[in-house]
């Protein structure tokens, strides 16, 4: 079975925040950047459900694990 490539938006869609290239770009200006010692999943700001997703899919390196590290970096790098 191949590996699915997931978008940013789809990231964002399964997280339940605004898929919108201006709701992406305001969610990313408003949590960042994000501390060095604070792991994504561990952020304030996400739900349990959220911060569960987050970490689940690192931890399995699953599908969305690229894309999931895409938003560290930019959440990090902002």
């Amino acid at each position: 079975m191949e590996p699915s490539y997931h978008r940013f938006t789809e990231l964002f869609a399964q997280l339940g925040l605004p898929v919108d290239v201006a709701g992406i770009r305001q969610f990313i200006a408003q949590h960042s950047p994000l501390e060095a010692g604070v792991k994504l999943e561990e952020a304030s700001f996400w739900s349990s459900a959220q911060a569960t997703m987050l970490r689940e899919e690192i931890l399995l390196d699953a599908d969305w694990a690229e894309v999931v590290d895409q938003l560290n970096a930019a959440l990090r790098n902002h």
